[in-house]
């Protein structure tokens, strides 16, 4: 009985020194993913609190900021062109209760002259003339060497077929990632195109903390090469803290714990998987995040997150 609970412990303990030595030094095990870019500026929307979400102009601003990559969504008209929007219904963003999928793109309405401001409190973006939905291809076109973030908005096979092949086409499989949380669409990108980086979808990122908790996840191999996820502490801060009840508090309370964990950031980061948290929109969240080893922060207003790197340059 004796040798057999002291193998049982043995055993046990060289599992978790392995797993420990491999969770500081995945390389032992794993060959570092290799990136043509390493984003730590992002522009949600190309900085949504700035200039109306997904424009040209928001894009254009973002770049003349010096943004290291944008972030934007797709969706596919009637016509089958892919437009960049992150709603399917026009309703909020257009005032026209009207799906995407069932207008051509020559029909599609303008936006708002304002906008609320998903990830801002109480906050609306006032636009100026560019309110015009933009093809994905006037994107690639007006900024040919900026990486982009593409959430693929819609379980639509024509719609991840039309996105691939227009990375194909301007010559952008180095430059793009894409994805979205459900996991049928991320699957569905890396059957179509396995060139193209992947995000971790919603059931991964699940899967990923539980092996991070159990000690397995320096032994599993990992074919995405970006985590995109939220800070679930800003849940505080855009509801009304009253309104919640203390099961919901408590939820939040324990994802933020569970997930935002430096240990997890750095093994990953090591790994050559670049860690995204969003939306964060102030001084105090831009600092938690890259003081927990994120590599990058995807924030609506680009020009405070600027502000904050060059002080921190400094």
């Amino acid at each position: 009985m004796m040798s057999a609970v002291l193998c049982l412990f043995t055993t046990l303990g060289g599992y978790v020194l392995t797993s420990a030595l491999l969770l500081k030094f995945p390389n032992l095990l794993h060959r570092r993913k290799q990136h043509k870019f390493r984003c730590r500026h992002i522009s949600h929307r190309g900085g949504a609190g700035e200039n109306l979400e997904n424009t040209m102009a928001a894009f254009q601003h973002a770049i003349d900021l010096g943004t290291d990559m944008l972030e934007l969504d797709c969706h596919l008209t009637k016509d089958e062109q892919v437009v960049v929007s992150h709603d399917g219904n026009l309703k909020r963003s257009t005032g026209v209760n009207a799906n995407i999928s069932d207008l051509n793109y020559c029909d599609l309405p303008p936006y708002l002259c304002q906008l609320d401001v998903t990830f801002e409190k109480d906050c609306c973006c006032k636009g100026g003339e560019d309110k015009h939905i933009p093809l994905l291809k006037d994107v690639f076109e007006a900024f040919p060497g900026t990486p982009i973030n593409i959430d693929i908005k819609e379980n639509n096979n024509v719609l991840v077929k039309k996105v691939s092949a227009l990375v194909k086409e301007y010559n952008r499989e180095h430059l793009t990632v894409w994805g979205n949380a459900d996991y049928d669409i991320v699957q569905k990108c890396h059957k179509e195109n396995c060139g193209i980086p992947l995000l971790f979808s919603f059931q991964r990122v699940l899967l990923l903390v539980g092996l991070f908790y159990t000690g397995l996840l320096p032994f599993v191999p990992l074919r995405e090469q970006f985590l995109e996820i939220p800070m679930p502490s800003i849940i505080m801060k855009l509801k009304d803290p009253s309104k919640m009840s203390r099961s919901h508090k408590f939820v939040v309370w324990l994802a933020d714990a569970l997930i935002m964990r430096k240990s997890l950031f750095d093994h990953l980061t090591a790994r050559g998987i670049q860690v995204y948290i969003w939306v964060l929109n102030n001084e105090e969240e831009y600092k938690r995040a890259f003081d927990l080893g994120a590599t990058g922060v995807m924030t609506d207003f680009p020009s405070r997150l600027k502000e904050f790197l060059e002080k921190c340059s400094h």
